[in-house]
């Protein structure tokens, strides 16, 4: 791919208040220019019994108009008066209300309408038992981990119709390379003399680099909620068994970690190359074409031979963020596995040792992907929690397996609180939300089940109280946050992953009134997911097939090669893509196929300081990644389990 993209891809299409879109056609500027008011829903639709709410986007004021919400049959089955507006939007959309229908309680299809002037109908929306609700997206999410698997055991599909990058089995191990302010790495590559077997794993989002950046967040997100919710993400679930195809990034995770030599690789492939070397990012094809890309040609060299980076020599101190989301991920392992699969889940508890034991506490800057770029994380006190939390949970399933280093899980627990507390004082407190960057919303909630496990000790450097408090610390930002946009979302939308730190609120808050037994944020809970499935200003779903309206033109090179660029079948089901942004890139690769097909830009009416674009250039709105998609099973499983 061009210099001009990230490490991401994506694509999408936008929901607004009118029938055709539900068939997954486009609005022409035209058909967009002539409505003056939307009606936008969470397309996946409303839990029974729960506080439900849509939005009103208008040009002119509407305070006082009557709304209606009718049932499939054309029945009222309430009526009600628009109250005052949530904010500003945008100099043509300047009107924002929310319309809450909360008292509608009947399972069923409905719309809502807004009659005179502005007038706007919404496109049909289900009310039914939340196990429902969220049973299809649950399904697409796991088809969308299948859908980017790498290597020998791929899931056959209309999408995937063969294995790739086989050479990857016996691939050449290279220190870490220099790169210039373009990511780009000078010169050649220096081979260790190494090979190692870096099969498997999942394409780190539209393109097919393998990140342990990237994966170790989420197998630790999806092997947590397995084990949280095991009918609905693991073994229990014969439609979204989240927990196997978890191991299928763990054994990944584990090919890149040397035990025995205590050396970690970090990373397979390169992005962009420079003029003599071609990279993954500068070029536009289908994954089974790299083991002969280019013949003997040496400039595809690293296409056809991807190089594995290592971290650094055996023995040496491992960036924290590593050591600590690795550790929980093998943790994890031993809690799913210790019965069903002793001696595999005994080696996991091992390397979670070893790697823990083996954590930078002290790093000048953390290492991430090669360029630091592409995930500049900064924060890696919570992923050292995290580690520590899952290595005490553990230690108390069953009798521990021999040779540990620690075999008592209260060294674990103290160390978790140790830097809980690091954490809560530190530079970075409450100042993201649950997602790549920060995963102190989930190393909070498991340490907090530790310290419970363990019967509550005292002396720990945290308590179970103070870390509940930190999570309301963070819902508060985000209801701060959320009093400002006229949509109440609780991060902005002008700024990169907005899907994924939707998702991570939405988790934070469940997990909030899990932890403190009430529904003080059950209502923002399900809003704030609600907003990332189509209650927003361009009324669109960020995850593909969640809803009638949703991403089309991901920059996701198999998508778009193979996929249907109008929401028909094949389509990439699951993908939550980057979402609304500041920009939307542009750039095209050879061989990329257009989309949309016809050009154009049916959401821009809807774009203000955020803007959201789904078209295949546009990777800083529509690239989906594995990163991005990890916590909105968890968020589905929590809404469909009553969490919320």
């Amino acid at each position: 791919m061009s210099d001009t993209l990230r490490c991401r891809l994506p694509l999408a299409l936008p929901i607004v208040a009118v029938a055709f879109l539900a068939t997954g056609s486009t609005p022409t500027r035209a058909s967009v220019a002539v409505r003056t008011a939307f009606v936008r829903v969470n397309q996946v639709g409303y839990p029974i019994g729960t506080p439900k709410r849509a939005y009103l986007l208008s040009q002119s004021a509407a305070t006082g108009a009557v709304f209606t919400v009718r049932s499939r049959g054309g029945s009222t089955v309430l009526r009600g008066r628009v109250g005052p507006s949530t904010g500003r939007w945008s100099r043509r959309f300047p009107f924002v209300y929310a319309l809450d229908f909360g008292a509608v309680r009947q399972a069923g299809t409905y719309t809502i309408s807004v009659q005179g002037r502005p007038s706007a109908t919404s496109p049909p929306f289900q009310i039914a038992p939340a196990s429902n609700l969220y049973a299809k997206a649950l399904r697409n999410g796991l088809a969308f981990f299948q859908a980017e698997r790498d290597g020998r055991d791929y899931v056959r599909s209309a999408l995937r119709t063969a294995p790739a990058h086989l050479h990857d089995r016996n691939a050449m191990t290279y220190a870490t390379p220099a790169v210039n302010a373009d990511g780009n790495f000078k010169g050649d590559l220096r081979p260790l003399g190494r090979r190692i077997d870096a099969s498997g794993g999942w394409w780190d989002a539209g393109d097919y680099l393998k990140f342990v950046q990237t994966t170790s967040y989420t197998v630790d997100v999806l092997l947590a909620g397995a084990r949280r919710f095991p009918n609905l993400l693991g073994r229990g679930s014969r439609t979204s068994n989240l927990q196997r195809e978890g191991r299928f990034g763990l054994d990944w995770l584990e090919r890149m970690w040397d035990d025995p030599n205590r050396t970690l690789y970090y990373q397979v492939g390169i992005g962009s190359g420079n003029d003599a070397i071609v990279g993954d990012h500068d070029i536009w094809r289908l994954p089974q074409r790299d083991d002969a890309y280019g013949g003997s040609a040496a400039r595809f060299r690293y296409i056809r031979h991807r190089p594995v980076f290592r971290a650094g020599p055996p023995g040496s101190r491992i960036s924290p963020n590593f050591a600590g989301r690795d550790a929980a991920a093998f943790a994890l392992c031993y809690q799913l596995w210790h019965r069903a699969d002793p001696a595999y889940a005994s080696r996991c508890l091992l390397d979670a040792e070893h790697v823990f034991d083996l954590a930078n506490t002290h790093p000048k800057k953390l290492l991430t992907v090669i360029p630091f770029d592409f995930y500049g994380e900064t924060e890696w006190r919570d992923d050292l929690e995290l580690g520590a939390a899952e290595l005490a949970l553990a230690l108390r399933e069953g009798t521990p397996p021999s040779g540990l280093p620690h075999a008592d899980g209260s060294y674990y627990l103290r160390a978790a609180a140790r830097w809980a507390r690091a954490y809560i004082h530190g530079p970075n407190d409450a100042a993201d939300t649950l997602n790549l960057y920060d995963v102190s919303g989930l190393a909070h909630y498991e340490l907090a089940q530790a310290i419970r496990r363990y019967g509550t000790p005292g002396g720990l450097a945290v308590t179970r109280a103070g870390l509940v408090g930190d999570l309301r610390k963070q819902v508060r930002r985000g209801l701060a946050q959320a009093g400002r946009d006229p949509f109440q979302f609780g991060y902005p939308w002008a700024t990169w992953d907005t899907t994924a730190h939707g998702a991570g609120l939405s988790v934070t808050a469940s997990e909030y009134d899990e932890l403190t037994g009430t529904r003080t944020y059950a209502a923002w809970s399900s809003r704030w997911l609600g907003n990332i499935l189509g209650a927003n200003p361009w009324g669109t779903s960020l995850v593909v097939g969640d809803g009638a309206t949703f991403p089309h033109c991901m920059q996701h090179q198999v998508a778009n090669l193979v996929g249907s660029r109008d929401g028909s079948r094949p389509i990439l089901a699951g993908a939550a893509v980057e979402g609304p942004n500041s920009y939307a890139a542009t750039g095209t690769v050879e061989h990329m196929r257009r989309c949309p097909p016809q050009g154009g830009d049916a959401f821009k009416p809807f774009d203000a300081k955020a803007v959201y674009q789904d078209n295949v250039q546009a990777y800083s709105t529509v690239e989906p990644a594995i990163d991005l998609t990890a916590a909105t099973p968890l968020a589905f499983a929590r809404q469909a389990a009553g969490l919320f």
